[in-house]
């Protein structure tokens, strides 16, 4: 039987990367809309993961939200549809595929974080919140998993060419955040697929429990 991935977030940005490159090796990719699972709701999670009709070899937990606001102008419906969807979710839909994966063949799991779980910056007070705990759930679920056989990771992407960060940021943002990076440029999306990939991977066989950043030195200066 071919190899099984579930993608959350795989329509656009780094997600939609991810799903191309375990597609062009031969992956039979899940890629859910939000109308077959909406991450707000978990009974709509669990509704999905039980029409699954297959194990499932790796899962990427990359859908998520970021409203940017401080503290002061942050609402209670964004700060709960972050940590729902950004923290929550990932756990509800590892939870649902409990039993579905591991064990007889290895099974990966790779959530993506953020450098906002490492670094500060305003008006990231939700987000930073449900990143920094989903990598601590990361390290607790590679203990947990790994007498399943399965290697649970997390990778903390910084600036990435997206059409997120294109919407979010002028042209002359964009420049100005590019000098702050030692590599002077933003991440393609492929490089992080690259990395997702490598992680979900046969050529993984020992990595477990780490949250890998991904920036171009940003958060080394």
């Amino acid at each position: 039987m071919g190899k099984v991935v579930l993608i959350t977030g795989g329509s656009r940005g780094i997600g939609k990367s991810v799903a191309e490159k375990f597609i062009s090796n031969g992956y039979k990719v899940l890629t859910p809309s939000r109308i077959e699972m909406n991450l707000e709701n978990n009974s709509s999670i669990e509704s999905y993961c039980k029409r699954i009709d297959s194990d499932i070899d790796v899962i990427v937990n990359c859908a998520g939200v970021n409203t940017i606001a401080t503290l002061n102008d942050l609402t209670d419906v964004d700060l709960n549809s972050m940590i729902q969807i950004d923290l929550l979710a990932p756990l509800k839909i590892i939870q649902c595929m409990n039993g579905r994966m591991g064990n007889n063949r290895p099974g990966y799991i790779v959530n993506i974080s953020s450098i906002w779980s490492f670094v500060a910056k305003e008006g990231r007070c939700g987000y930073s919140a449900a990143k920094t705990a989903l990598n601590g759930i990361t390290r607790t679920l590679a203990l947990e998993y790994a007498s399943k056989n399965i290697l649970v990771n997390s990778i903390a992407p910084g600036y990435v060419n997206t059409e997120l960060t294109k919407q979010n940021n002028s042209a002359s943002e964009i420049a100005v955040i590019a000098s702050l990076i030692p590599l002077k440029r933003l991440a393609d999306p492929e490089e992080i697929a690259n990395l997702v990939y490598f992680l979900s991977s046969d050529m993984n066989t020992y990595i477990t429990g780490q949250t890998i950043i991904i920036d171009g030195g940003y958060v080394c200066r």
